[in-house]
């Protein structure tokens, strides 16, 4: 099984500064027009190089945030580079309500990570964006699940289809999400994927403070942590 890491940062943690940002990174800020914009791509930035330093086991320091480049590849994924040279990682970035996460993994394994405040959504969104048993699922639910199983649903169909490096220029219904219905406590607890064209994703999703996380990576022999 692959092994996951993953680090969580907020705003308050971001320096005010920009002397950690590389070089092509503050050009790329700068012309960024509007606040809220800049403001959650320093926070995702931030909290993709901490926890790239972590994971290799760098030293701390300004002078190293600035040689750990995270840059945005042809197909729009984020990939870490260290004084210009690739780093042997693969990284998914996710950031929401002044939260950012950072999953990690080694390289050349497909993963997507995704963060998602639990609310109400409307009953088209469900309908628009879900299959059709996970729309049979949603509607079963108890009233104090109903926006939580929500929520998990589409935020794990966000974490596969980056996995995927496709984003949401595929179709949500073509990722079908199993998961056991239970309230995680603030525990990580598993689901799978299935991909329309046969592909299974093991995931993990986690809440705590009304925010789910979920991270998700390509299941090595095809199968499913979780029963369908």
């Amino acid at each position: 099984m692959t092994k996951i890491f993953w680090l969580e940062q907020q705003s308050s943690d971001v320096p005010r500064g920009n002397e950690w940002l590389a070089g092509s990174e503050l050009v790329r800020l700068a012309g960024m027009r509007f606040l809220r914009r800049r403001e959650d791509w320093r926070l995702g930035r931030w909290t993709a190089k901490q926890a790239v330093r972590s994971y290799l086991g760098l030293a701390d320091g300004p002078g190293l945030m600035a040689e750990i480049e995270i840059r945005a590849s042809p197909d729009g994924a984020p990939e870490a580079f260290i004084g210009g040279r690739e780093a042997s990682v693969s990284i998914s970035l996710s950031h929401r309500a002044g939260i950012g996460l950072c999953a990690i993994v080694p390289f050349g394994t497909r993963l997507g990570c995704d963060v998602e405040a639990i609310e109400p959504r409307p009953a088209a969104f469900v309908e628009d964006y879900f299959t059709q048993d996970e729309q049979e699922l949603a509607h079963c639910a108890a009233d104090e699940e109903y926006d939580r199983l929500v929520t998990l649903f589409w935020s794990a169909k966000e974490s596969v289809l980056k996995a995927l490096r496709v984003g949401l220029r595929r179709a949500t219904t073509e990722v079908r999400v199993h998961t056991a219905v239970s309230r995680p406590a603030g525990a990580w607890r598993p689901f799978c994927a299935h991909v329309a064209e046969g592909r299974i994703f093991h995931g993990w999703y986690r809440e705590a403070d009304a925010i789910l996380r979920t991270v998700a990576v390509a299941a090595p022999g095809g199968r499913c942590l979780v029963q369908a």
